[in-house]
């Protein structure tokens, strides 16, 4: 279909289910007021017609909705059927305008069959089993107390009446429909069944055929990068997150104004502010990218299964969009941070602090993602991300330098302990000198035991491990993402 096709067709649907007038409102949810409960419902019946089904399945599609709306949507689906879909719905206590709009009706009882055919015929079907509704009833109602085997003011066959008092009586009612459905029903159905023709060979081959994608990997990503932008915009330009890094600069500014290394306790401060940068940031990209898989699990489920789109476009939409609101708040916390602290006034020094930061927050907002794609659950997600952070935290390098050699292997792991050397790397040269006030006269940086596991000449090592990390992370959170919607289709 060309692009003006499926414009035409999105028109056609929004017409045909009266959503007109909500067309440019949110559908909201628990926490966002939106379109009305009926709005909702035509609007998910919406989606899925989209690609123009043959057959629709709706799950009480009536429920929490007024009789009014209720029919309404009956009147829609009605229209929907006549134009040439199946559509089977599960309807509990449906009003007797609404019952006669059914074509056929399947009356179960227990996980049991006891009706089915024709909607008009089945009070025929049972007043000829001398089940006879004494006062004028809602045929549903009727239908339903017989599936229940609650039969006041129903009339019942003589061989029952007799146990009518009995405590069992109910579910002789039920064995009693339920042996007539099999004896009497079921064999005309088969029967029917049989003499239906089959579908032609090709037709079988096209159905079995798996459909090919009608657009492009690119296509696909212009659309879906919008429609993920609109969704999550509010988020990432949320005015608390804002107030929330402004505070923490200005906080952290003040306390650490016009800090200097001059000294080795002043040096020992300046290197706080530096490891406390990296908790603030890791722990804002981890728990801010952790959730974002559990929560949208629903309907990533639901529109993979109808292969909407690539799972690939839909986790690189998912991550850049994200990336750029990780990126914009650290920007800002760092321009005001970076002056008030009294860090080297050179435009080179705060370009290269920046962007170590970035790519932290980068990695972080990988390890998250990967947390998140690997549980697929909200508590166990927010559990596993804490655990992260805690261990990353301890094998930073800055509370422990000097790491027992049996338990060094976890600081290689932690991104943190990468990213922390690195800034350091960034501020401090081995040549610089300190502690000039000393009787004992300058000494050089590198000599501090600040730096004692750090040689700080350099920084490209950190910078290879921590763009390999964010790699090894993102792909393999695509792996297990992957891997869990697969298992959700199955």
């Amino acid at each position: 279909m060309s692009r003006r096709q499926k414009y035409e067709r999105v028109e056609q649907i929004v017409k045909e289910l009266g959503l007109e007038r909500c067309r440019h409102t949110k559908i909201g949810g628990g926490f966002i007021k939106g379109i009305s409960g009926g709005e909702r419902k035509r609007t998910s019946i919406g989606h899925e017609i989209l690609v123009d089904p043959s057959l629709l399945l709706l799950d009480e599609p009536t429920s929490g909705l007024d009789s009014t709306s209720a029919n309404r949507l009956l009147q829609i689906l009605q229209g929907l059927a006549k134009s040439g879909r199946t559509i089977i719905t599960t309807i509990h206590q449906p009003s007797s305008r609404i019952f006669h709009m059914f074509d056929k009706v399947l009356l179960l009882s227990e996980g049991h069959p006891v009706y089915y055919g024709k909607a008009r015929h089945s009070i025929q079907y049972f007043s000829c089993l001398s089940f006879v509704p004494e006062i004028a009833m809602n045929p549903a109602e009727f239908l339903l107390d017989l599936a229940t085997g609650q039969l006041n003011d129903i009339t019942v066959p003589d061989h029952l009446f007799a146990s009518r008092d009995t405590p069992n009586f109910e579910k002789l009612v039920i064995k009693y429909l339920q042996h007539k459905y099999k004896a009497e029903v079921e064999p005309k159905e088969k029967e029917e069944n049989h003499q239906t023709p089959k579908a032609p060979e090709g037709l079988q081959l096209a159905i079995k055929v798996k459909k090919e994608w009608t657009l492009s990997w690119f296509e696909q990503f212009g659309i879906v990068f919008r429609r993920t932008f609109k969704e999550r915009w509010r988020d990432y330009f949320d005015l608390i997150r804002l107030i929330q890094a402004f505070g923490v600069a200005i906080l952290l500014g003040l306390l650490w104004w016009k800090s200097s290394a001059e000294t080795e306790a002043k040096l020992r401060d300046q290197i706080g502010l530096l490891f406390y940068i990296c908790i603030f940031w890791t722990s804002s990209s981890i728990f801010g990218a952790v959730y974002v898989f559990p929560f949208e699990k629903m309907f990533l489920v639901k529109e993979r299964k109808a292969d909407m789109y690539r799972l690939s476009v839909y986790y690189a939409c998912s991550t850049i969009c994200d990336m750029l609101a990780h990126l914009l708040y650290p920007t800002f916390f760092m321009s005001i941070l970076y002056f008030m602290a009294g860090f080297k006034r050179t435009a080179e020094c705060f370009f290269l602090t920046l962007s170590a930061i970035l790519l932290i927050v980068i990695t972080s907002q990988g390890a998250g993602e990967l947390a998140g794609a690997a549980v697929m659950s909200i508590k166990r997600a927010g559990m596993i991300a804490s655990m992260i952070l805690m261990l990353f935290l301890l094998t930073g390098g800055y509370y422990v330098q000097h790491i027992p050699k049996f338990m060094q292997w976890l600081k290689y792991l932690s991104f943190m302990y990468y990213g922390f050397r690195l800034l350091m790397k960034v501020h401090y040269t081995g040549d610089e000198l300190y502690d000039c006030t000393t009787n004992t006269g300058c000494r050089r940086l590198q000599t501090s035991p600040t730096f004692d596991t750090v040689d700080l000449s350099g920084g490209m090592t950190e910078v290879l491990v921590l763009l390999a990390m964010a790699a090894a992370f993102r792909l393999s959170a695509y792996i297990c993402l992957r891997r869990k919607i697969s298992a959700y289709h199955m």
